[in-house]
């Protein structure tokens, strides 16, 4: 049984405001509750994403971050971008 892809950005809609929620009253760095939210956000997109591919067959650009990933050090998509520039005289 798949899930409503309305259904589905609602709780998603959701999981983004009890983030802001626990973000204007975080206590310290590793507050417990933005980073519980946070994961939360991150599973609510991922049960999105999944009924709407699975009702429209459509995706969102949007791309979750692992863990495992640090911003920016292992794209080389810049990279690509950067080499194909020219440099600029002056």
């Amino acid at each position: 049984m798949s899930i409503d892809p309305r259904a589905a950005l609602n709780a998603l809609t959701t999981a983004l405001e009890e983030h802001l929620v626990a973000a204007s009253a975080r206590r310290g760095d590793e507050d417990p509750i933005v980073e519980a939210t946070f994961l939360g956000i991150i599973d609510a997109f991922e049960v999105y994403e999944e009924a709407l591919f699975d009702a429209f067959e459509e995706v969102t650009p949007l791309v979750i971050y692992g863990e495992d990933e640090e911003f920016g050090d292992d794209d080389d998509s810049d990279e690509d971008v950067d080499d194909d520039l020219d440099p600029i005289d002056g």
